[in-house]
C-alpha cells in the first residue's frame, strides 16, 4: 500500500481492535492479525508485516494499540530477532525467507540468538575461524565448525544468525558468509557462561558438523561482512536508542529513591544527579531523533555513539544510585545460578544493575572498537594503521 497516512493507519488499527479485542483475544493471536494487518512494521512491504508507509507513522499505531490495551511483544525476549536479524533479512533475504522468519519472528513465536563473536575474534570480528564448508555441488549443505561466544539467549532459541569463513585464502573482511542456523540441529552444543550476577545468560556454542542448507544463506557467498555490518548498526541502535519514556531505563529507578529518601540525600550527590538526568534526557531525545532519521534509510555509524553513551550513562548512573544506597545499595543475595529468559538491564535491585551494567561497555561491540568508528566514520579522522587488511586469512598469526 502506498500512500498510506495518519488518518488511513488509525482506521485500520480501529479495524484491527474491532475484530480482534484485546479484552477478549489471546495475546499472541492479536500478534499475528496484527503483523497480517500491516501493522507490525509499517514501513516493511506488504504482506511481510508492513503497509509500504513511511517509518515515522509507526508511533500512530503503537498509541493507537497502547490506548486500547492491547498487547504486545517483549524485545526483552525477543530482542535479537526483532533488532538484529528482522531488518538483515529484509534486506538481503529472498522472498521465500522473508516470508518463513519474520511472521513468528514479530510475533515471538521463535527466539533468535546471534553466532557471531569468539573466543579469538571478538573486538576484532573479521578474525573469526569458524569455518562453512560447501557438501558437494552449489546449493548443496555447508557443514560448519567451531565455537561462538557470549551468545545472548542461545539457550531459548530457535534459530540464530551466524557468519563463518567460507574461503580461507581472502584478506579476514572477505571470504565470510551468512547464514542462519538452525539451534535445534545435531552438532549445536549450548554451554552456559556464568556472569557475575550470578546468571547464566550469556552462553558459548560449539558447532560440530553442521548441516546448513544453501537456501540459509543470506546475501551472496563471500560479502558475509558486509551482511553483518547490517546487523551490527541495527545491534548498536537496538541496545543504545530503545524507545523510552522520559526517565526510562537507568535513571529512573535512582531518581524515585531521591524523592522518596530525602534521608540520603548529599549536596555532591544532587549535583552528580542532577548532571546525569540531564545526560540520560539528551541520550533518550537523541534516540529519537536518530530512529527518525532511520525513516530515511539504513542506520549508519552514528548508532555506534549512541551506543557509547547508553553504556558510559548506565555505568556512571548505577555507580551512584549504589552510592546513594550506602550499605544498603551492596546487598545482592541471589547469586542462584539460572538461565534467565528476558535480556534485563535494569531489573531488579540496585546491587544487579551495578553488576549488570558492567557489561554494557563489551556487548554489542565494546566501546573502544566504537570510539574508532565514531572517530574514522563520523569525525572523518585518519583510520589506525592495520597491516593485516590484505593478508589472506589463512597467513595471518593467531
Amino acid at each position: 500500500m502506498t500512500g498510506t497516512d495518519a488518518a488511513e493507519l488509525r482506521r485500520l488499527t480501529e479495524d484491527l481492535l474491532a475484530a480482534h479485542p484485546p479484552a477478549g483475544t489471546e495475546p499472541t493471536d492479536f500478534l499475528k492479525a496484527r503483523f497480517d494487518a500491516g501493522l507490525a512494521w509499517v514501513h516493511f512491504p506488504a504482506g511481510l508485516g508492513g503497509l509500504d508507509a513511511p517509518r515515522s507513522l509507526q508511533s500512530v499505531v503503537d498509541a493507537e494499540l497502547a490506548a486500547a490495551g492491547a498487547p504486545d511483544n517483549d524485545p526483552r525476549r525477543i530482542g535479537i530477532g526483532l533488532g538484529m536479524a528482522a531488518p538483515t533479512i529484509l534486506a538481503y533475504g529472498t522472498e521465500e525467507q522473508k516470508r518463513r522468519f519474520l511472521r513468528p519472528l514479530w510475533v515471538g513465536d521463535e527466539v533468535w540468538c546471534q553466532l557471531f563473536s569468539e573466543p579469538g575474534a571478538g573486538s576484532d570480528l573479521a578474525a573469526l575461524a569458524t569455518r562453512a564448508v560447501l557438501d558437494g555441488d552449489v546449493g548443496g549443505d555447508w557443514i560448519v565448525n567451531g565455537q561462538k561466544v557470549w551468545t545472548s539467549s542461545a539457550h531459548l532459541a530457535r534459530w540464530a544468525i551466524l557468519i563463518a569463513r567460507t574461503d580461507p585464502t581472502l584478506p579476514k573482511h572477505q571470504g565470510i558468509s551468512y547464514f542462519i542456523c538452525d539451534m535445534t540441529d545435531p552438532g549445536v552444543d549450548v554451554r552456559p557462561l556464568r556472569q557475575i550476577t550470578g546468571e547464566a545468560e550469556f552462553n558459548e556454542v560449539f558447532l560440530t558438523d553442521v548441516r546448513i542448507p544453501d537456501s540459509h544463506r543470506l546475501g551472496p557467498v563471500g560479502d558475509g561482512w558486509k551482511v553483518a555490518r547490517t546487523t551490527l548498526m541495527n545491534e548498536r541502535v537496538s541496545i543504545g536508542g530503545a524507545r523510552l519514556p522520559r526517565e526510562g531505563g537507568m535513571i529512573g529507578p535512582v531518581s524515585r529513591t531521591w524523592r522518596e529518601r530525602p534521608e540520603l540525600r548529599t549536596h555532591d550527590l544532587y549535583q552528580r544527579l542532577l548532571t546525569l538526568w540531564v545526560e540520560a534526557e539528551v541520550a533518550r531525545l537523541t534516540g529519537e531523533r536518530l530512529r527518525q532519521q532511520l525513516a530515511l534509510g539504513r542506520p549508519g555509524p552514528e548508532g555506534s555513539g549512541l551506543k557509547l553513551s547508553f553504556a558510559r550513562l548506565n555505568q556512571e548512573i548505577s555507580g551512584l544510585e549504589v552510592e546513594l544506597l550506602g550499605d544498603e545499595g551492596l546487598l545482592y543475595d541471589d547469586w542462584t545460578m539460572r538461565r534467565p529468559e528476558l535480556v534485563d538491564f535494569t531489573g531488579r535491585e540496585a546491587g544487579y544493575r551495578y553488576l549488570r551494567s558492567k557489561g554494557n561497555s563489551i556487548e554489542g561491540g565494546t566501546s573502544e572498537v566504537l570510539l574508532n568508528i565514531v572517530a574514522e566514520r563520523v569525525l572523518g579522522l585518519p583510520a589506525e594503521p592495520r597491516d593485516d587488511k590484505d593478508v589472506a586469512w589463512k597467513d595471518l598469526a593467531r
